[in-house]
């Protein structure tokens, strides 16, 4: 009888810890929020190294050109990384099977 009241208690137990860790995030959430993360990381990084070659630029060509290559290449990087980012974007929402959005 007193095996029966601590298998009891164990089983009640093992069900609440495993409802308190069911409460957390899903995976499909979990998924999506690495996802974008990831787009950031490569928006921000595409802006970081274009703006590093044009300050090399800048810095080591002795063309003369301090600031203007490091700033259009800034704004280039930005404009890739929009351009990256919302080409990333579209396949959250693409159907895996055939790619597309219909």
């Amino acid at each position: 009888m007193s095996d029966d009241r601590n298998s009891n208690d164990l089983d009640r137990r093992i069900a609440d810890a495993k409802a308190d860790h069911a409460r957390g995030i899903s995976r499909s959430e979990g998924a999506a929020e690495s996802r974008g993360w990831a787009v950031g990381v490569e928006f921000i990084g595409l802006v970081l190294v274009s703006a590093f070659l044009g300050w090399a630029f800048d810095t080591y060509a002795g063309f003369g050109t301090k600031p203007w290559a490091m700033i259009a290449m800034l704004v280039f990087g930005f404009l890739a990384g929009v351009y990256r980012a919302q080409k990333t974007s579209a396949q959250f929402d693409a159907d895996p099977t055939t790619g597309s959005k219909e």
